[in-house]
């Protein structure tokens, strides 16, 4: 996923890049600044966005992300690399793969290539393989339609460096302006890998044998979903339901995302190995918050799916408030079928491991609200990085507001006459960097029963909404002048919480 700059003053650096792979990534100048996550993903330094090349492999989780290491803007795209063993503490790596002679690394995937079909594995071990967009910015200057192709390149060295393919590139464009971001799989029926790629206002399937040579299957979504702004960012995978297997396909868009700007659709289907039959007409967005963008799974995980997103949004993210690093990653989150009525959706909750940083939590039973009370009277003193978990029997307006000393404030709630979720951050500190920054955003409750559970990731500079075991979700970034330290729940109306769960969460940096 791109934004469109004026790339000229970029141009020198690209070339220099293309000469000095083996440059480190600079110092950090201050990891602890005041809006850095503390349960987040963010970059040591400088620029980060779309997540890339997410592969596990022998214990490890690779998480290879867009990446400008000499600038807290857009810039040459790298790919940077982090590893983790358990989905919450990342190390950081040396980037993985820089810009050359046919273009910036644009975003895309890795597999194990666990038969070698490539022919590039050795001593009998199976390679890593990374396929990903290569933009070529002197195409692009003259106004060519073909200046992004998708190259190769592997490692045997469990990722810690990387060879590109001599015939890149392996699949060469048609003349398609937005013509990017495969995210490759193995289609075990067929033996053969398959591409969804991102082409302009649909996505377009293709296959190989070997990851070298690629032929066209079928084009999806010209007519179907949301088509505010262009296709990026694909994924396509199965999950489980009650042991029957469904596939589902996600598509970024942006702009067009349900609060503006950026956000992820998805469409529930079959896939043949040649074509996506969606089963469902209706638009659905695997996030409704405006700070989750460009996510996709990692591969080889078996039956768990487990998704990560872009903690931004491309309204804004070039102009928050942060100084020595810019945008994070959401918390990873595990991907289920769930069923309402007669209808299927996709449910996102935090991945388990999270509580490895959970200290012991503090529960409160048969909360009663009748205005406003302080979360801290009832559970100590209150802090961030936090998780606040609420059960509720009998559905009515409510509000959660996280606030300051100083009067900011962030509110999370429930506004039942529309039936819906909602974060406030009109008032929630520094705002006016970008102008639709400022806003409400609303997500939509799925299901009618007249119970509620919701989960809340409260980080230093993010929030992540959880309802009705993860049906609705909502992604959310703010920046305090001060940091938030207080929590109180208000209601207008008496309301009964079943049960409230407060936990501190330690910070993972």
């Amino acid at each position: 996923m791109k934004v469109k700059l004026h790339y000229q003053k970029y141009f020198f650096f690209i070339m220099m890049f293309v000469s000095t792979e083996t440059l480190c990534q600079t110092t950090p100048k201050n990891k602890d600044e005041v809006y850095r996550p503390q349960i987040h993903f963010s970059p040591e330094t400088n620029w980060v966005n779309d997540p890339n090349g997410m592969v596990y492999h022998k214990g490890v989780y690779h998480l290879f992300y867009q990446h400008h290491p000499y600038s807290s803007v857009w810039g040459p795209m790298h790919w940077g690399h982090a590893t983790s063993r358990d989905l919450i503490s990342w190390k950081h790596q040396p980037i993985a793969i820089y810009p050359d002679s046919t273009g910036t690394i644009f975003s895309g995937s890795a597999v194990v290539d666990k038969t070698n079909t490539t022919g590039f594995g050795k001593k009998g071990q199976a390679p890593l393989v990374a396929i990903y967009t290569s933009h070529n910015y002197k195409g692009e200057k003259e106004g060519r339609s073909d200046f992004q192709n998708q190259s190769i390149a592997y490692s045997n060295d469990e990722g810690k460096t990387w060879i590109k393919y001599s015939g890149n590139p392996v699949l060469k464009n048609p003349g398609i302006t937005d013509f990017r971001d495969p995210k490759v799989m193995w289609y075990e029926p067929k033996k053969k890998w398959v591409m969804t790629l991102a082409t302009k206002d649909r996505i377009t399937f293709y296959s190989s044998p070997d990851l070298k040579k690629w032929s066209k299957e079928s084009e999806f979504g010209k007519e179907v979903g949301a088509h505010g702004g262009v296709w990026e960012c694909p994924d396509l995978f199965t999950l489980d339901d009650n042991g029957k297997k469904v596939w589902v396909l996600i598509v970024s868009i942006n702009p067009g995302g349900p609060n503006k700007g950026s956000a992820t659709q998805y469409f529930i289907g079959d896939f043949n190995g040649k074509t996506f039959t969606p089963s469902h007409t209706d638009t659905r967005w695997i996030d409704y918050g405006p700070d989750n963008y460009a996510g996709i799974t990692w591969s080889n995980t078996g039956n768990r799916k487990i998704f990560l997103g872009w903690m931004s949004n491309w309204l804004y993210a070039q102009v928050v408030p942060t100084e020595t690093w810019r945008n994070a990653m959401t918390i990873p989150r595990e991907l289920k079928i769930k069923h309402v009525g007669k209808d299927i959706f996709i449910a996102s909750l935090p991945v388990s491991e999270l509580s490895r940083l959970q200290s012991q939590p503090v529960s409160i039973s048969n909360l009663k609200i009748n205005n406003r009370i302080d979360i801290a009277g009832k559970t100590g003193k209150v802090t961030l990085p936090c998780r606040i978990n609420l059960s509720i029997d009998t559905i009515k307006d409510f509000s959660l507001i996280v606030s300051n000393d100083e009067g900011e404030e962030l509110i999370i709630g429930f506004d039942k006459q529309h039936n819906q979720y909602f974060i406030n951050r009109t008032k929630s500190g520094k705002i006016d960097f970008q102008k639709e920054f400022a806003a409400r955003h609303t997500a939509p409750r799925f299901t009618n029963n007249n119970k509620m559970n919701i989960s809340l990731i409260i980080d230093v500079s993010s929030v992540e909404l959880f309802a009705d075991d993860g049906l609705s979700v909502m992604t959310e970034v703010f920046f305090p002048n001060k940091l938030y330290n207080q929590v109180h729940i208000q209601s207008s109306e008496s309301i009964l919480i079943k049960k409230l769960e407060y936990i501190s969460l330690k910070s993972n940096r």
